[in-house]
């Protein structure tokens, strides 16, 4: 018996779930589709250039595509290119991986305005994510708003007010250089509706933003009222992230942290309590010229607190808005369950609910949450729950599959050429050889068109 695997998407969740089978059965093949023609996803489209340690799981990805039972297809378009039921027909299961590509919108009047950006759009932008390649965005004013408090805000904030010498030596687009290097961008503010005990960042981008060169903090006090007393009830790593921001807020600076301070032409700050209500525009009713923000207050404490209107709204002038408030998977195919209210795939433990055969891991599963560490285990479950129904035999092993030798026929029909591992291998060469004329890590080819060219060649 030799069980054929489909993997739709090869970002973390595709990857580790792949990785997780591979190891687990000893006679399982996977195919690995992917609609662009460079794998990784968000590994290489959604963390911040100057991560590059985080995109060290790139190498176990590595390992695993050159793995002899496992097949890597890219630019393949599944929902367009080919159905999940041909994928159905062909494969003993089909496990779903393709993330979240959508944005959440904040729904609120002013939204479409020039200047306004969703902050996947943004990253995507500065990642060389070639959907994204047409943004060039306008940073020709002094303040950016930035609404949401999770990482990506803060990747995004770090990125507009970093030293142009350091993102330099970052894998970060040249178009994206070029247009930080004449930014106007003077001051950021990182925008929440809660309070600075339910922010979602982490220690590790707060502590880069408070030592970011060049910038000083900007903050409230009387945001942090009573966060003192709340210290002691936190949990160790909230408690020390809280302790940071109060330090940050509040503390006194030393000398050579006040010199710092002076010395520094560039601001970031958080606001909190702050809900958007309306993006204002200029006179002419082209551009973002500011941001209405609705006062809120807590109701409840802790993680469990919600953020209630007070009547009260205040006017901030701003010529960028950044929405950083949450990517949205988006369904692929009529034949899937899909939940449009949750915007996630209906599953238990990765089994998707009324389709057998069918599986699904990573955002797609659980929503848009959690560091590639939380998707690893999350795929990991996914890959667990179908080598239980490969065993319990609700998955019949029996019928013989085609796998890849039926699809690749019907992509050859219509006209769609995939690139295989060894394709994207070349890509990724000329990337780095490209990055090394610059003393850059590597440079990305920024066009499907591009990327295609030197597969093929």
């Amino acid at each position: 018996l030799n069980p054929k695997v489909c993997i739709v998407g090869s970002g973390p969740a595709g990857f580790y779930t792949a990785q997780h089978l591979i190891k687990a059965q000893q006679h399982v093949h996977v195919d690995i589709y992917e609609r662009l023609p460079v794998p990784f996803g968000l590994v290489r489209f959604g963390v911040a250039p100057d991560h590059p340690e985080v995109k060290n799981v790139i190498n176990t990805f590595t390992q695993t595509a050159k793995h002899s039972r496992c097949s890597f297809y890219g630019n393949v378009n599944v929902g367009k290119d080919v159905s999940v039921q041909e994928l159905q027909r062909a494969y003993h299961a089909v496990v779903l991986s393709y993330g979240a590509e959508g944005n959440r919108t904040m729904g609120v009047p002013g939204e479409g305005l020039a200047g306004v950006y969703s902050a996947k759009d943004f990253v995507g932008w500065y990642n060389g994510l070639p959907s994204c390649r047409q943004l060039s965005p306008d940073l020709s004013c002094e303040t950016a708003v930035i609404l949401g408090q999770g990482n990506v805000a803060l990747d995004v904030a770090r990125v507009l007010l970093s030293p142009v010498d350091m993102l330099k030596e970052t894998d970060i687009t040249q178009p994206a250089l070029e247009a930080l290097a004449h930014s106007q961008v003077r001051r950021v503010l990182i925008v929440g509706r809660r309070g600075p005990v339910q922010v979602a960042f982490t220690i590790k981008e707060l502590r880069e933003m408070v030592n970011l060169p060049g910038t000083r903090p900007d903050m409230v006090e009387a945001d942090f009222d009573g966060v003192t007393e709340a210290l002691k009830d936190l949990p160790r790593p909230r408690k020390r992230l809280t302790e940071l921001m109060l330090k940050t807020a509040l503390q006194t600076p030393g000398e050579t942290e006040q010199e710092r301070r002076d010395q520094a032409s560039r601001t970031w700050g958080l606001r909190f309590f702050r809900s958007p209500v309306e993006v204002l525009a200029d006179p002419e009713r082209h551009r973002t010229a500011g941001i209405r923000l609705a006062v809120t207050r807590l109701e409840g404490s802790g993680e469990a607190a919600r953020a209630v209107l007070t009547g009260d709204v205040e006017d901030v002038t701003c010529g960028l808005v950044i929405s950083s408030i949450g990517y949205k998977s988006l369904p692929i195919d009529q034949s899937v369950p899909f939940d449009s209210k949750s915007a996630i795939v209906p599953n238990t433990m990765g089994r998707i609910k009324q389709a057998p055969g069918l599986y699904c891991s990573g955002w797609l599963k659980t929503g848009p949450t959690g560091v590639i560490a939380t998707t690893m285990n999350n795929s990991f479950d996914t890959a667990r729950s179908l080598l239980d129904d490969m065993e319990s035999g609700v998955l019949d092993l029996s019928a013989a599959k085609s796998g890849s030798q039926v699809i690749t026929a019907l992509l050859e029909q219509r006209g769609v050429k995939p690139v295989s591992f060894s394709d994207w291998e070349k890509i990724d060469r000329v990337e780095m050889s490209r990055g090394e004329a610059s003393g850059k890590p590597r440079e990305k080819l920024l066009t499907v068109e591009e990327m295609l060219h030197v597969a093929r060649t």
